[in-house]
């Protein structure tokens, strides 16, 4: 039964007593694509005319390399789809991208320029040759004088330098052009080496009980395309929310420029398939040394459960006047931004920034330091009900105060119900971290030794605003019975008894300083060694 839109990547039909009529070649225009994380969709259309009987429909500005297991093929207004065949165009010798197209023309003109100054030593040659002969005039005719002599002496001295001069700038640049030849030549071959893709034609078969002229849709997936997330993180001043612009940066070597398409990005990944894994049991047996199995005893050992394999994405300033064509649809399994203004993404497999959305963020700010790993003190923005905003693990471009402060990332799979924002670092807080010499001391008591630890931490606050700075350090965490951890100091920090992590909230108004001070023992047996003690 034919239908008007049916998969196809075969022939699937053939019809008997009907007219073929003759192939026709048509150019497909790439209306939208619809890019994936890795992969994108692309949507052809065409008019044509479709005559009575059998049409053969031969369509370029086709993607190569296309998933034939996704190509549709729709005709509409009751015309059948017999049949829908991708092949390449092998009327074209060699397929370069646009960058080696580039560099072989250059090669071209300097290899013209290499045969013209080719051209002009050889006639320089060809004079010298004749001065050369010229040398026998004296010895030859008896009847020149002196003067005579000399003087056409003097005459060819002066034209052989001559040439001899404009013979080396000549060779000299010849020399400079065959080095450019040879440079150009090396990057062509490392270009032609990257696997351009070159574009493909799709042969399509029609049947129609009466001539008639219709749109024929076509779409289909093609592997070699893809976007990265990227963000730009923009804060102006602390008293206003965090702006957050999200982008995408796209590529694609599918073979055809795609040419004021309707863009849409895709969270979801074709190429990571859809089938679930199937759990299978999980048997238990004791260790056996490795002995001789027969092929019967081999059949009888139970088969383990597969392992799943995990695949993570690692994911880049914006034009923030685009961002209000772009709607979001997460309605289904992944999200889809659709951006409404066309865009041109070239056949090139360069990154090609698009902006998808802006979002103004009420964040909360503070500062935080470390100082056991790092002295200087971080500015950072803290956001809840970010799971509203379909983000993905990405790199983050930073702006505080309309400064570029640096770049981080956004890992959204290792967070909870706070996302957190490093803004950089603010060099106006100092904080210093010291030990107490005069209360680090190592005791032998009995059969045990004690080590007693001691730190004062000190801030001081530059700015001219009050801060709420937040301190990290830890205490050490025993694994062993025989090690002890006493006597915790720790003032007023929140500790979590299982990791040893301490945290200090400081209130500080502008050039006030305070101290944390925090210490331990460690009690172990005399005569045992701890690693990373100190």
């Amino acid at each position: 039964m034919h239908k008007s839109g049916i998969l196809l990547f075969a022939a699937i039909v053939s019809l008997s007593h009907t007219r073929v009529n003759a192939q026709t070649t048509q150019k497909l225009k790439i209306e939208q694509a619809t890019v994936f994380l890795h992969g994108a969709q692309l949507v052809s259309t065409a008019k044509v005319h479709i005559n009575k009987g059998e049409t053969e429909l031969l369509f370029t500005n086709v993607a190569g390399d296309i998933n034939s297991q996704s190509l549709t093929v729709n005709a509409g207004n009751g015309v059948a789809v017999e049949s829908a065949v991708f092949q390449n165009n092998y009327l074209v010798t060699e397929i370069l991208s646009p960058k080696a197209k580039e560099l072989k023309d250059s090669i071209e003109l300097l290899t013209d320029e290499r045969v013209v100054l080719a051209n002009k030593i050889s006639v320089l040659n060809e004079q010298v040759t004749v001065l050369q002969g010229n040398r026998k005039v004296g010895g030859d005719d008896t009847g020149l004088s002196v003067a005579e002599l000399t003087k056409l002496l003097d005459l060819i001295s002066a034209k052989m330098e001559g040439l001899l001069t404009q013979k080396n700038k000549l060779e000299k640049a010849q020399k400079k052009t065959d080095e450019r030849i040879a440079l150009l030549n090396k990057q062509l071959e490392e270009e032609k080496r990257k696997g351009f893709q070159p574009g493909g034609q799709l042969l399509v078969k029609l049947y129609a009980k009466e001539a008639t002229t219709n749109e024929v849709v076509i779409s289909y997936t093609v592997p070699n395309a893809g976007w990265t997330p990227g963000y730009d993180i923009r804060v102006d001043e602390l008293s206003k929310p965090t702006g957050l612009y999200y982008k995408a940066n796209i590529y694609q070597n599918s073979g055809v420029t795609w040419e004021n398409v309707k863009l849409s990005l895709s969270t979801g990944d074709p190429q990571e398939g859809v089938q679930a894994p199937v759990m299978m049991p999980w048997y238990l047996e004791f260790y056996a040394p490795p002995v001789m199995k027969t092929a019967y005893n081999r059949a009888l050992v139970a088969p383990m459960a597969a392992d799943g394999e995990m695949k993570t994405i690692d994911g880049v300033q914006v034009q923030s006047g685009m961002i209000e064509y772009v709607t979001v649809d997460n309605a289904g399994i992944s999200t889809t931004f659709d951006i409404d203004l066309p865009y041109t993404i070239p056949n090139d497999g360069k990154q090609h920034m698009v902006a998808i959305k802006r979002y103004e963020l009420a964040a909360t700010y503070r500062y935080y330091a470390a100082p056991k790993l790092d002295k200087d003190v971080f500015l950072q923005a803290q956001v809840t009900n970010w799971e509203e905003l379909n983000l993905i693990p990405g790199k983050s471009s930073i702006f505080f105060e309309g400064t570029y402060v640096g770049e981080g990332y956004i890992d959204v799979r290792n967070t909870t119900d706070t996302l957190t924002f490093s803004l950089g670092r603010d060099k106006k807080i100092v904080v210093k971290r010291e030990q107490d010499k005069k209360l680090r001391s190592v005791k032998t008591i009995g059969s045990n030794v004690k080590e007693t630890f001691a730190y004062t931490i000190n801030v001081r606050n530059t700015r001219k605003d009050n801060i709420e700075l937040v301190l990290q350090d830890q205490l050490p965490v025993s694994n062993d019975k025989d090690i002890a951890i006493e006597d915790k100091e720790t003032g007023s920090a929140d500790m979590n008894e299982a990791t040893g992590m301490l945290l200090w909230k400081m209130q500080l108004k502008p050039n006030e300083q305070g101290n944390i001070k925090f210490g331990y023992t460690v009690k172990y047996p005399k005569g045992k060694q701890i690693n990373n003690l100190r």
